[in-house]
């Protein structure tokens, strides 16, 4: 009894030490920046998580960094961190460049446009501390999640890219092509290392390569809304390239 006592007291004395790191790379996001913001700091503050936000700006011309600044005034430079780079360089290496600069022991990978609500991330945290997971990925195929503001055409695209990669990878996860994910910090350097796709098949390799790694990988169902400002930066070029990454992850895993 006094041993599982101590085991508790440790395990509780852990997780209040977690501290999650936010990262959010952004590019022309000048609209959608404050808000997210806002609702980061409003769910972290109500759940009582200890957490930074780190934003990787690479070079947007809209004037997100000036936004970016104006909220670090509001919010502190210990909770709003700014890590810009000259130009766009792609979602990988912002990614690896966050990393340096996260002082949490999680990570925290999202997008800034609004389309991933940060009140999930509580559940995040509790599905990860109740099965010691080293990743957690948000889903839009399992249970309640879903997609809000596409039409028909990006619904297909989205549901048939889903399918080819559970068809051709097996990945034991519902959905690759996300980016809402909460990760051990240690677990995504490793991944990053390990993965050598940009773009929107970066986020799938990671899954599969989690899976090669044997990491552990539980799933949150969410709401993914499409962004309120701005464009969607999904095209013609990004659809091919998905194409290619998924059939060269398919030779090579």
């Amino acid at each position: 009894m006094q041993y599982n006592m101590a085991n508790r007291k440790t395990s509780k004395s852990r997780e209040n030490s977690d501290k999650y790191s936010v990262l959010l790379p952004t590019y022309n996001e000048r609209e959608n920046l404050p808000l997210i913001v806002w609702l980061l700091v409003k769910y972290f503050g109500e759940s009582g998580y200890d957490y930074e936000i780190i934003v990787i700006d690479d070079g947007s011309p809209d004037g997100t960094l000036e936004v970016a600044e104006q909220l670090q005034n509001i919010y502190g430079a210990d909770k709003i961190v700014l890590r810009p780079r000259e130009k766009k360089l792609g979602l990988g290496t912002a990614y690896v460049h966050g990393i340096k600069h996260a002082t949490g022991n999680f990570v925290i990978i999202m997008d800034a446009d609004l389309s991933h609500h940060p009140k999930f991330i509580p559940e995040f945290i509790q599905k990860q501390r109740e099965g010691g997971f080293d990743l957690v990925s948000g889903t839009r195929y399992s249970g309640k999640g879903g997609v809000y503001g596409w039409d028909l055409h990006r619904k297909l695209i989205s549901r048939g890219a889903n399918f080819l990669t559970q068809v051709l990878l097996r990945p034991g996860a519902s959905d690759l092509t996300g980016s809402f994910r909460l990760y051990k910090k240690e677990v995504l350097e490793q991944l990053v290392k390990k993965c050598v796709s940009k773009g929107y098949v970066f986020q799938m390799e990671m899954i599969v390569r989690a899976r090669q790694l044997g990491y552990s990988i539980g799933e949150v169902p969410i709401t993914f809304v499409d962004r309120v400002y701005g464009e969607s930066k999904l095209g013609g070029n990004e659809i091919v390239s998905f194409l290619k990454g998924l059939l060269t992850l398919f030779a090579t895993t």
